[in-house]
């Protein structure tokens, strides 16, 4: 089951539905960076970014990158009117005091109870967890989009995580290329489901358990 663009902005546009006026939001690397790509023309955020810009705008046209302008995953970005400029020490400040409303992350699995493992496959390597262990613990709201199972077809979202955690209890929403589904206290709650699947297939692709909503929608 591998992930395409359209895939992939699928989940980023999806994403983009949960942000609102007045948020600070922050995004990390991978199918993230696209949510920038999606916000509603009438919804007003400001993006966060790690190394310090405050107001980053989507991905540049090609050809149009500035070199000295990229976010913290080094992927060129814009800015919007009114962005500002920091250093590293004051941007990690803001995760810290919860200034954050939103952080949405990439995620390698995601456990029933919202734990989160995004940072490292064992054996593989990795230049470091960066500033993702910080977003998912001090963010107001963690948003997780993946793919729904892994190269091997092995669900990602599953009852305990095996790779190392990021944060524990931390995601409140995940978003793949299958369903939409919220973390609650009795459980993995499934919300919404991507067409062409249909319940059957989230159940079986999913090794956590899930309650399904008396209000279930299917997006076409």
């Amino acid at each position: 089951m591998g992930m395409g663009e359209e895939t992939r902005d699928r989940i980023a546009k999806r994403a983009a539905q949960e942000l609102r006026n007045g948020m600070a939001v922050n995004l990390g690397i991978g199918i993230p960076t696209l949510v920038a790509d999606h916000v509603p023309s009438d919804v007003y955020v400001t993006f966060h970014a790690e190394n310090g810009i405050l107001g980053a705008g989507g991905a540049p046209a090609q050809g149009e990158e500035d070199a000295f302008l990229c976010n913290a995953g080094g992927y060129p970005v814009t800015t919007v009117e009114g962005a500002s400029y920091c250093d590293s020490a004051i941007a990690f400040a803001m995760i810290r005091r919860g200034r954050i409303d939103i952080s949405i992350l990439g995620a390698l699995e995601v456990s029933e109870r919202g734990d989160l493992a995004n940072w490292i496959v064992p054996g593989k390597r990795v230049a470091g967890i960066g500033g993702a262990m910080e977003l998912a613990q001090k963010a107001k709201k963690v948003i997780a989009l993946m793919n729904h199972v892994n190269k091997l077809g092995e669900s990602k979202i599953r009852k305990v995580c095996e790779l190392p955690l990021t944060a524990q209890a931390c995601v409140s929403l995940i978003i793949t290329e299958m369903a939409v589904m919220e973390v609650t206290e009795q459980g993995l709650l499934l919300k919404e489901v991507m067409c062409p699947y249909t319940v059957e297939d989230v159940i079986h692709y999913t090794e956590a358990p899930l309650l399904i909503s008396d209000d279930l929608i299917y997006i076409p």
